[in-house]
């Protein structure tokens, strides 16, 4: 069975994921950064029917930690075939841009792109080993007027930079690694305070979503796939 890596699994839409690919054939590993939430989130999973064969420590705002958590990868799951980057924080979302604080924007910025350029390009050769895929969990580069949090969306607007331009460089390169972007639309999470208004979506549905596009035995090299798009909050 083959081994996919969900970054902060523990909870909310990497927790979904996790669920539905571990009922659908998959074997997760959990990514988090604590291990009683961890091993509760596990004990969740297995509970819901997932096949779960165990947690790895992954802190994507300490970039050298990742390279210890890479080395134990490779070493504890050497046929890993999939990453999938969802970890993230949300910064401040309550402030304009122009009332941010750098400190908020770089630590946003930290996790949610330096930490996973990171990993990923730390887990590029044993993926290039397996034929594996990284999928990252994202929002759309191009500003909204109904949803714009600056740290957040800037953050993730780099991330979608290095996906386009990994992908290019992996069949430039014929690096036999797969790359996409997977944008789930607004989810009931905590990273939004539990949105649950115009366009919001449960774990379970963007988790089941997620897992569908990922199974679907389609290339997706580069791709940018929305499953709900970013509405009008009313606001």
């Amino acid at each position: 069975m083959a081994k996919v890596l969900v970054t902060g699994a523990n909870k909310g839409i990497g927790f979904g994921i996790s669920k539905f690919l571990g009922r659908s054939g998959w074997q997760i590993i959990v990514g988090a950064r604590n291990e009683e939430r961890a091993l509760k989130a596990i004990e969740e999973l297995k509970n819901e029917g997932a096949e779960v064969i165990g947690w790895q420590y992954v802190n994507l705002s300490d970039n050298q930690s990742l390279e210890t958590s890479a080395k134990e990868i490779a070493e504890k799951y050497p046929d890993l075939k999939l990453l999938v980057n969802n970890a993230g924080i949300p910064g401040n979302m309550a402030v304009a841009s122009y009332d941010s604080e750098l400190k908020d924007v770089m630590e946003t910025i930290q996790v949610n792109y330096f930490g996973t350029f990171t990993l990923t390009r730390l887990l590029i050769p044993l993926l290039s080993e397996n034929e594996g895929r990284i999928v990252n969990i994202t929002v759309p580069s191009e500003v909204s007027p109904y949803w714009h949090p600056m740290a957040y969306v800037a953050s993730k607007a780099a991330q979608n930079a290095m996906t386009g331009i990994m992908a290019m460089e992996f069949e430039k390169n014929k690096i036999p690694v797969e790359i996409f972007d997977i944008h789930p639309g607004a989810t009931t999470t905590d990273l939004n305070n539990h949105y649950t208004g115009p366009g919001s979506h449960s774990i379970d549905v963007v988790g089941e979503k997620v897992a569908e596009v990922i199974n679907d035995g389609k290339r997706h090299q580069r791709e940018f796939i929305e499953l709900y798009p970013i509405v009008d909050e009313g606001n």
